[in-house]
């Protein structure tokens, strides 16, 4: 299968070409700037070391897709996913998570109408 075309870093000034938004340099530097700027204050607070070493921990545990499994695909995980969120109650226990691949961790907040 042909690979996906490369575009320019959406970067301002930036010339290379990557397969993602923007290129390994500047991506880095936009989610730090995310995580200053535009990241709600509180999430930060959430989601910072420790979770980090939860999110590890579990998807290591839990390297597959568990909706894929259910339907007879093995699709790597890459997203560790909150059934309840902790806004909402909902803690970092191992019963509380899910392991997703990004496309399926899109469909399920596209259906709860979390995306905006």
């Amino acid at each position: 299968m042909p690979y996906k075309a490369k575009k320019p870093c959406a970067y301002p000034g930036c010339p290379k070409l990557t397969t993602s938004r923007y290129c390994e340099e500047h991506a880095k530097a936009e989610a730090k700037r995310y995580n200053q700027i535009d990241r709600d204050p509180e999430a930060n607070k959430r989601y910072g070391r420790s979770w980090n070493r939860i999110r590890a921990a579990f998807l290591s545990a839990n390297p597959l897709c568990e909706v894929c499994k259910g339907q007879g695909r093995l699709v790597s995980a890459t997203l560790v996913h909150h059934r309840r969120k902790l806004t909402d109650g909902g803690t970092n226990d191992w019963a509380n998570l899910q392991a997703l691949c990004s496309e399926c961790h899109s469909r399920l907040h596209a259906e709860k109408g979390d995306y905006f």
